[in-house]
């Protein structure tokens, strides 16, 4: 099994057959996997509301689906690194 030790390295697939054959012979280095989960700094968290074009919640529910990540937990991935971003900006 050749490990994937960076998300640049899964191709996009035309089709599940072809993702099939892939991960017979990949899998992902557990290194990947622990830095892709967000830890929130608190247990408190408030419910919000957002509209999203389907097309573009589409492709967010794609993204997510290739890194084997919940797409609200990537989207609020994203959002944190961009605050952070933000911040040191200030």
């Amino acid at each position: 099994m050749k490990a994937i030790s960076n998300w640049s390295e899964i191709p996009e697939f035309i089709d599940e057959a072809s993702e099939a054959r892939f991960w017979q012979t990949h899998e992902l280095d557990g290194r990947l996997m622990a830095t892709s989960v967000h830890e929130s700094d608190s247990r408190d968290s408030t419910t919000i509301t957002l509209r999203f074009d389907p097309r573009m919640l589409s492709r967010i529910k794609r993204i997510a689906r290739s890194r084997f990540l919940n797409y609200q937990s990537m989207m609020k991935q994203w959002l944190s690194e961009r605050l952070e971003e933000e911040m040191r900006k200030q």
